[in-house]
């Protein structure tokens, strides 16, 4: 019995160190997700909901986030060639937007000091990554390592527009200060939305004009109409922000113009996003089975929501408040589908008696890292 139990214990030490090694560093995604439909969930006034979630969220925070620094301690060298590869570098910014959406979502329940530290931790990984990030993308340049469909190079303005929302929303906390934050939140945004354009250019025309497959079109593909959404919802808070500044009041306008423009880009999305599914799964019958990367699509549904209902509120449109109200829904049965796959998945695995005693060993595909 005791050679057993030390069996068991040696089976899931190892199978935790593997886990840690090749943990996908886009798996942040997963407290994205979570905390944008709780926050949603907000302030559509489900408080009961918001906050079930907003416990989940950080439990999944602090465990990834352990098992982040325990990679960058124990396994250092899997954790750079993953972040000098052009494919991951980009995901890392997961982790800048999970703690924004987290830093919110904290904040809003009154943890105000905490929010704050936590918008410092992410502007200062903004910062790192995204000098890192843009140099392994320029000198890792090939047209095989740096497809825009795999690289989730899109990620990188959803941090940037997730930490200008945090900014306005810890603004208040800076004093006399404030109006600075507020103006280097516009400042954010801006650069945003000019590395959507950017990108945005980039992916099309590789999806319009370069032959597709359908093992090319996963979930991640999403990312392109949440970060749309993300700039929709960082601009409405940007409207509807007191300035004192005659400049921020005079670009006012702009950012209407801007705002409204981004949210019907996203929503005109979303449909051809949908016939990529059918397409990839009905048509060519690709099996649909838990991947992380789900979790790059449910963000953008419920950063649509959450995106629609600020919009509604800036520009007065009652229409937009109901149109939020239906997709925080859609949202939260995406979030629903998706842990509901991952822990049967766990489950499966358990029973395969795959991965050493968790029998969840993660594995590689594509040249992304899936932890089931």
């Amino acid at each position: 019995m005791a050679e057993t139990a030390a069996i068991t214990a040696r089976d899931c030490y190892a199978t935790c160190r593997t886990w840690i090694e090749t943990l996908f560093p886009g798996y942040f995604a997963l407290v994205m997700a979570t905390g944008i439909i709780a926050n949603a969930m907000w302030f559509e006034g489900h408080r009961g909901i918001s906050n079930v979630l907003l416990v989940v969220n950080v439990v999944a925070f602090v465990v990834l986030l352990a098992m982040t620094l325990l990679r960058g301690l124990v396994f250092f060298r899997a954790l750079w060639r993953d972040l000098t590869d052009p494919k991951l570098v980009f995901a890392f910014f997961t982790l800048v937007a999970a703690t924004d959406v987290l830093g919110v979502g904290l904040g809003l329940r009154g943890y105000g000091g905490v929010a704050l530290v936590m918008w410092f931790a992410a502007l200062g990984l903004w910062l790192a990554l995204t000098y890192l990030g843009f140099t392994v993308l320029i000198l890792g340049n090939g047209t095989e390592r740096t497809d825009i469909i795999f690289g989730g190079w899109l990620i990188a303005i959803v941090a940037t527009e997730a930490v200008a929302l945090h900014g306005v929303f810890v603004a208040p906390y800076f004093g006399a200060s404030a109006a600075q934050l507020v103006l280097f939140s516009h400042m954010l945004w801006g650069v945003g939305v000019v590395l959507y354009a950017i990108f945005i250019v980039l992916f099309a025309h590789r999806v319009f004009f370069a032959p597709v497959k359908p093992e090319h079109l996963t979930p991640i593909l999403w990312v392109v109409m949440g970060a749309a959404a993300i700039s929709t919802n960082a601009g409405a808070v940007l409207i509807v922000t007191d300035v004192a500044q005659p400049f921020l009041t005079a670009m006012r306008p702009f950012v209407e113009g801007a705002t409204l423009v981004m949210w019907a880009w996203a929503t005109w999305w979303i449909p051809l996003l949908v016939a990529f599914g059918i397409w990839t799964h009905i048509v060519h019958r690709q099996p649909l089975t838990y991947t992380p990367l789900f979790w790059s699509l449910v963000f953008p549904l419920g950063m649509y929501a959450l995106a629609s209902l600020r919009l509604a509120q800036a520009a007065d449109i009652g229409a937009l408040a109901a149109l939020s109200r239906v997709m925080v829904w859609i949202a939260l049965a995406a979030w629903s589908l998706t842990a509901l796959g991952l822990m049967v998945t766990l489950w499966r695995h358990w029973q395969r008696g795959e991965g050493g005693a968790s029998g969840c060993a993660p594995r590689r595909a594509t040249g992304v890292v899936k932890l089931p």
